[in-house]
C-alpha cells in the first residue's frame, strides 16, 4: 500500500495524522514549548515510538512550506512499513530459509534505495532498518529502489541488537560484513540467514557486531579498502545466492 509522502504542518493536522493511524517517520517540534497541543503530539509520538526533533524557530521556518507550521512540523512515510513477521512467513510460503537484509547506520536515502533493488532481485525476504540513525522510507528512498519498494518490505525496529536476539530464536543465525572478518569464501553462508550490513564510513556498530555469529569480509584487491555500502550488500548477498543454488544443486 503506498502513502503519498508528506510534509505535515500545524498542530491540530499533525494530532489528527497521529490519530488516523498515518505513518509518521519523523516530528520536528520548537524547542522549549510544553503547551497542551504540544504535549499531546508528544504523547502520542512516544506511543508510536515516533522520532522526535526539538530545534529553533529559525530551522522550523526553514522547513516550512506553509509559513503556518506554530511550531510543529511531521514527516510522513512515503510507502507502508512491513513486519518481520510477515517477512518469514513469505519464507515459509514459499518453502525457503529466511534471508533477511538488516541495516545499522544506513542514512543515505540513495543507498537504502539500492540495497532494496538488490535485495529484490537476490530474493530476500526484507530488509530490517532501525528507528534511528537510518534514512526512511522517502519518494527518493522509492524512485532510487527503481520499484522494488513495491515488492520488498521494509521492517522499522526500535533496537537492532534485540531483534537479532529474537530472530536467533527462531532458528537464524547472523554475518556481518566487515574488513577484518573471514573472507566470504571461507564461511558458509547457507541456510536461515541474516546479513547485517553497515555504512562504509564507522561499518556495523560494536554492539550489533558482537551479536553476529560471523564476521564476512569482501576480499580487496585495488588500491582503497572499500565500497559503498549498497556495492557490499549486492557482493555479500549474491555470495549467499551462490552459496545457496550450489547447495541446493548439490543436494539434488
Amino acid at each position: 500500500m503506498r502513502y503519498e509522502e508528506l510534509t505535515i504542518e500545524g498542530r491540530n493536522t499533525v494530532i489528527e495524522a497521529f490519530r488516523s493511524g498515518k505513518t509518521i517517520d519523523k516530528v520536528f517540534l520548537l524547542d522549549g514549548c510544553q503547551d497542551g497541543p504540544i504535549r499531546t503530539i508528544l504523547r502520542e509520538a512516544k506511543k508510536r515510538d515516533t522520532i522526535v526533533h526539538f530545534v529553533k524557530k529559525e530551522r522550523l521556518d526553514q522547513m516550512s512550506e506553509t509559513g503556518k507550521h506554530q511550531g510543529v512540523i511531521a514527516y510522513t512515510a512515503a510507502y507502508e512499513y512491513g513486519t518481520i513477521e510477515e517477512m518469514l512467513k513469505n519464507a515459509e510460503e514459499k518453502s525457503e530459509s529466511p534471508f533477511l537484509i538488516l541495516l545499522d547506520n544506513i542514512e543515505d536515502p540513495h543507498n537504502l534505495g539500492s540495497i532494496l533493488r538488490t535485495a529484490n532481485q537476490v530474493g530476500a525476504h526484507g530488509v530490517v532498518i532501525p528507528k534511528r540513525h537510518a534514512a526512511g522510507l522517502t519518494a527518493t528512498v522509492a524512485k532510487a529502489s527503481a520499484g522494488a519498494i513495491n515488492y520488498t518490505p521494509v521492517a522499522k525496529v526500535t533496537n537492532l541488537g534485540k531483534t537479532i536476539d529474537e530472530l536467533k530464536e527462531k532458528g537464524l543465525w547472523f554475518v556481518c560484513g566487515d574488513m577484518d572478518g573471514e573472507s566470504m569464501y571461507e564461511l558458509d553462508l547457507t541456510g536461515p540467514i541474516g546479513l547485517v550490513v553497515g555504512n562504509e564510513g564507522s561499518g556495523v556498530s560494536r554492539l550489533v557486531r558482537e551479536k553476529c555469529d560471523f564476521a564476512a569480509s569482501i576480499p580487496m584487491y585495488g588500491d582503497i579498502d572499500s565500497l559503498n555500502a549498497s556495492v557490499a550488500m549486492g557482493v555479500l548477498s549474491y555470495e549467499i545466492v551462490r552459496q545457496k543454488l550450489q547447495k541446493a544443486n548439490g543436494a539434488g
